[in-house]
This record gives C-alpha cells, sequence and structure tokens, in this order.
C-alpha cells in the first residue's frame, strides 16, 4: 500500500506555487471587509420592516414608505457587497449618504414624528454611516495595496 498522506510536504517548491498564490490572492482580493457585508444587508432589512415593528405605518404613512424604499436599497447594496466586492466598494460612500439621510428624514419625509421613530431612523443612519465608513476605508486601502 502507498503512503498517501502529505504530512511533513511543503508546497514551496512546487512548480505551480507562485500561480496558485496569485490566484488565491485574485480571488481573496477586496474581501478585507466580508465581516461588514452581513451587517449592512441586516440593518438594511431592519430598516424596511422598522415601520412594522414599531407600528408607525399608520401615523407616518410617508415615512413608512420611505423606510421600506431605503431599507430595501441599503440591504440590495449588502448583498452587492456580497457579490461583487470590487465593482461594489466604490458605492460605499453612497451607504454613508444614505446613512446620513435616514438620520434627517423625520423631519423631512414625516410630519411631527414622536421620540421612538426619531430614535429608530437616528440608530438605523448612525448605524449606516459607521457600516459605509468602514466599507469607504477598505476600499481606499485595498485600492492602494493594488496599486
Amino acid at each position: 500500500m502507498s503512503n498517501v498522506s502529505h504530512a511533513g510536504h511543503d508546497l514551496a517548491g512546487h512548480p505551480d506555487a507562485s500561480e496558485m498564490r496569485d490566484r488565491y490572492a485574485r480571488v481573496m482580493g477586496g474581501r478585507d471587509v466580508a465581516l461588514v457585508d452581513g451587517p449592512v444587508f441586516l440593518v438594511g432589512l431592519y430598516c424596511a420592516i422598522s415601520p412594522w415593528v414599531l407600528h408607525f405605518t399608520t401615523s407616518q404613512t410617508t415615512l413608512g414608505n420611505h423606510n421600506l424604499i431605503m431599507g430595501i436599497a441599503i440591504a440590495v447594496l449588502g448583498l452587492g457587497f456580497t457579490v461583487m466586492p470590487q465593482r461594489m466598494y466604490g458605492l460605499s460612500w453612497a451607504i454613508c449618504a444614505m446613512g446620513a439621510w435616514m438620520i434627517v428624514s423625520p423631519w423631512v419625509v414625516g410630519s411631527s414624528p414622536d421620540m421612538g421613530v426619531v430614535l429608530n431612523n437616528v440608530i438605523i443612519g448612525g448605524l449606516t454611516v459607521l457600516l459605509g465608513l468602514v466599507c469607504a476605508g477598505a476600499s481606499l486601502r485595498s485600492s492602494r495595496d493594488r496599486s
């Protein structure tokens, strides 16, 4: 019977080692913020369902519709970061802008919102800005590393 174990064998001497390293780097390139993609999606999902969770769909109809649309947009960007990270990291600044808009939207879109609605949107907006800044920072760092 032959010994098929690879214990003690190093791939450094393999003729294709450099090509395998380069391929691995290409496949994993841009994935340094993989842990942020999920939270961006979850914040967007919560933003979309928050009018029904906090029961302000009847008192703030336009703000409820606004949160639904913005939540779907944030969640789609989160999914885009997961599926096509190299192409989507340019949109990380858009997430920051969407977060800033979520912070001011209760006063712009809503009509005399109560403290719960304001606090909900400010927290969602703050988290969105924070996650967008993390994505933007990682995008800048990975673009510098490629140069």
